[in-house]
């Protein structure tokens, strides 16, 4: 019988700590930790460690804790082991197709996403933006809402918007939809909202119910007008160098986990919305039904604007249910 010294079991617990150890993941996110996205979020976390026995910590960091949502993704880009959670809007620059994601009107009901992430054109994006600009989106199924009008002052059609000042996400489409929607742009952080609704910066803000409950907009705004401008998606983005140097099991087991939290996210928020809706009516805040056919004329020039009319074209078959893809 082979005695094993104090010595050698001492250096086989050391030899697994660091292989247990060997990666790390810091997932970043503005939402806070109430979010349905950032409860999927910890779900995963629990999972990838669980599945590759901790040789992938993760991490989570909500409410923007590692800073906004650019500033992370050129962390990323530098090859940091961070994936942030954001709108294709912020991809646009580095893959100009992927700002479709984010379109206004794109499609009317956000299940309609499925066909076209499991699109052979999507594929072929998502391989370009990592040859282009070094950033790897794992996914795009992170359903945050649907995108409305929050304002103190009664919206119903795009003229009710003139001299109105809206905040949106600071990317070029989301700023060209909210011009186009009648409103001046406000561009800024999602932490700064609340504030600068509060100080009289901003007049309004543009987001879905429960990002905004999450950070109280109910009690600094009166009215939301239901124009369903944008089906907002979003994805997970890290460094594509990081990426590629994790061996092929614990990419697999990372690319399963954060696409069921994805999927899991999107549930729940669905499920979410019509309850805050109720909490915000009872904290004072009315709603208001709109015409959406002035706002999505008002808005079809962003396509040919931001130069995304072919991508569009080149979705339309899928949109359509005559490319082929498959539901995630």
């Amino acid at each position: 019988m082979h005695r094993i010294t104090l010595a050698t079991a001492l250096s086989v617990i050391a030899i697994s700590q660091v292989q247990a150890q060997e990666y790390e993941l810091a997932l970043s996110t503005s939402q806070p930790l109430t979010d349905p996205l950032v409860i999927a979020m910890k779900d995963a976390e629990t999972k990838i460690e669980e599945r590759t026995d901790g040789a992938l910590a993760v991490t989570i960091y909500p409410s923007s804790q590692l800073g906004e949502d650019n500033d992370v993704l050129e962390q990323a880009r530098n090859g940091a082991p961070i994936a942030v959670l954001v709108d294709a809007g912020r991809l646009a620059p580095f893959k100009k197709e992927m700002g479709i994601l984010s379109a206004p009107y794109l499609v009317d009901d956000y299940t309609g996403y499925a066909a076209i992430t499991s699109s052979p054109v999507y594929d072929e994006w998502v391989e370009g933006l990592a040859e282009s600009s070094g950033l790897r989106l794992l996914n795009y199924n992170w359903f945050q809402g649907t995108r409305q009008t929050f304002t103190n002052k009664l919206v119903e059609k795009p003229q009710d918007l003139n001299g109105v000042r809206v905040r949106t996400i600071d990317a070029p489409l989301w700023v060209a939809t909210i011009d186009d929607m009648g409103a001046t742009p406000a561009p800024m952080a999602w932490s700064e909202v609340y504030s600068a609704l509060q100080l009289g910066a901003i007049d309004g803000a543009e987001a879905q119910l429960t990002g905004a409950y999450g950070i109280k907009l109910q009690e600094v705004t009166t009215n939301v007008a239901l124009t369903n401008h944008i089906q907002l998606f979003t994805g997970l983005v890290t460094s594509d160098q990081w990426y590629q140097s994790l061996p092929e099991e614990i990419r697999t087991v990372l690319d399963e986990e954060l696409q069921a939290a994805g999927d899991a996210a999107t549930e729940a928020t669905a499920k979410r919305t019509e309850e805050v809706r109720g909490l915000m009516e009872e904290a004072g805040v009315s709603f208001n039904e709109v015409d959406i056919e002035p706002f999505r004329q008002a808005t079809g020039g962003v396509y040919d604007e931001l130069g995304l009319t072919e991508a569009r074209q080149s979705l339309q078959p899928y949109l359509d249910g005559e490319g082929g893809g498959e539901s995630q």
